[in-house]
């Protein structure tokens, strides 16, 4: 794959495509005379001014990091918190995006190039639209990084860097990768630098998710030993596991919970509700040191609630108040937009939310992502509005919905919002539950002020 013209800045630099070979061979020699350095970009287009600092570190660049090996020096530039550097003194610039991320990475990725840099781009969006990428940077890497990186890394020393690598699928059960690097963080501020992923994959496939096109069919854990270990080396009690679903395979993570209740910690992670029909094991993961939950209801009803796959014989109303009154704070998500939802949905959800009172009723646009079943078939069904990357975040329209307009979706979202973040709603949840009173209100009113500032007449894609 051929790259691109690239605006010619650089005074040493003769045309508009690759850098001549003395420019490689000054490049080589300077990398000689000094350990190689990697830059290591985080894009972001929000400025997000003191609530950055509740925001969470970029847990996959750090695990690069730690993939990257002597001698090289890595840097991290995270654009949520921080001014990012030029390409000066950086022997390799490599930029992780998300769909949401994708136009700022290209962005970043042409201004790096013009000042010389070569670019690797990878994650979720250049690895389903890889061509797409591959048009903005010197080679995407598509597929988890860490089994190919160092490859990349010595091709790109020895000035044969390719333009495409591809990680093998993931296979087995097993997902051997390393602690990630927490040094790289310093001088930065985070809600917590005590993150980790414990497992990936998922074998659900469901049609709106992007986890088993970019993590796998299977559910894949680490080691419980080493997991442990990994947190016996952390210094504060707060940990969270960005894991898409830590009890996706229960009989693999009770060793983990079970371990857990031995090191005194206070844990969080994404799950779905349905591990909460056992109660031994509801017992086992309150008394584990969890307190918060993150869980996806995607939909109360009809086909929202089918494409999980993980649907449970109990309503969702009591299997969050279950989780609640074993002492951890719940905050659910629901999906807005399914082709059998009508105008009805929105004041549904409101009602869900009334009734079993979760500590953080989360609403969200569905968005069919590049990767999925269902961006397929809206994209042949005519029903994709555009691309603009930007907008493709579940705070936008980006389709035409079956039942009902853009404008009129977008509008019930917000107003859906807005009713479980007023203040008589939001009261009566957090006395509603005595556990983490103060945390749970400190945490409703901090989201209450962006739900205020929501315009039901603004978004849908861009379209009002």
């Amino acid at each position: 794959m051929s790259r691109p013209p690239v605006k010619n800045t650089n005074p040493n630099r003769k045309g508009t495509d690759s850098p001549p070979v003395a420019f490689h061979h000054d490049l080589l020699q300077s990398a000689a005379k000094r350990p190689p350095r990697l830059l290591l970009v985080y894009p972001s287009r929000q400025k997000l001014g003191w609530v950055r600092r509740f925001q969470l570190p970029p847990l996959s660049l750090m695990h690069v990091a730690a993939c990257t090996p002597e001698p090289w020096e890595v840097v991290l530039a995270d654009e949520v918190q921080e001014p990012l550097p030029s390409a000066a003194g950086f022997d390799l610039v490599g930029i992780t995006a998300m769909t949401e991320q994708a136009t700022r990475a290209y962005e970043l990725a042409a201004r790096y190039r013009a000042q010389g840099a070569r670019v690797v781009l990878g994650g979720i969006h250049p690895t389903v639209l890889p061509d797409e990428a591959g048009r903005h940077a010197d080679s995407v890497v598509v597929g988890e990084a860490e089994p190919i990186w160092g490859q990349v890394l010595s091709d790109s020393l020895a000035g044969r860097l390719a333009s495409r690598y591809v990680a093998p699928e993931p296979s087995g059960d097993q997902l051997a990768i390393p602690w990630a690097r927490k040094d790289i963080l310093q001088g930065k501020h985070y809600l917590t630098t005590q993150t980790l992923q414990a497992s990936r994959g998922c074998p659900y496939d469901c049609p709106f998710c992007t986890v088993t096109p970019y993590f796998g069919r299977r559910f894949r854990y680490r080691a419980a030993e080493d997991i442990l270990a990994e947190l016996k080396s952390f210094h504060g009690r707060m940990v969270i596991f960005l894991d898409d679903n830590l009890l996706g395979d229960p009989a693999r993570a009770v060793p983990l919970i079970q371990g857990l209740r031995r090191l005194d910690l206070k844990w969080a992670s994404q799950i779905t509700l349905k591990f909460a029909e056992d109660p031994e094991l509801l017992r086992l993961v309150a008394s584990s040191g969890c307190f918060a939950l993150f869980v996806g209801v995607e939909s109360l009803k009809g086909e929202g609630s089918k494409l999980a796959k993980l649907r449970s014989r109990f309503p969702p109303a009591d299997l969050v108040k279950r989780i609640q009154d074993a002492g951890i704070l719940v905050e659910t998500s629901i999906i807005f937009g399914f082709d059998d939802h009508t105008e009805s949905v929105f004041e549904e959800a409101v009602k869900f939310v009334e009734e079993c009172a979760p500590c953080g009723p989360t609403f969200h646009l569905l968005t069919p992502y590049p990767g999925t079943a269902f961006f397929r078939q809206y994209e042949e069904a005519g029903r994709i509005l555009h691309r603009n990357w930007d907008l493709y975040n579940m705070n936008e329209v980006v389709f035409r919905p079956k039942n009902m307009t853009p404008e009129r979706l977008y509008r019930g979202w917000v107003e859906a919002r807005q009713a479980v973040y007023a203040w008589p709603s939001l009261l009566s949840r957090v006395f509603r539950y005595p556990h983490y009173r103060f945390a749970n209100l400190a945490y409703n009113v901090l989201r209450k002020a962006p739900n205020d500032r929501l315009n039901p007449l603004m978004g849908a894609g861009g379209l009002v």
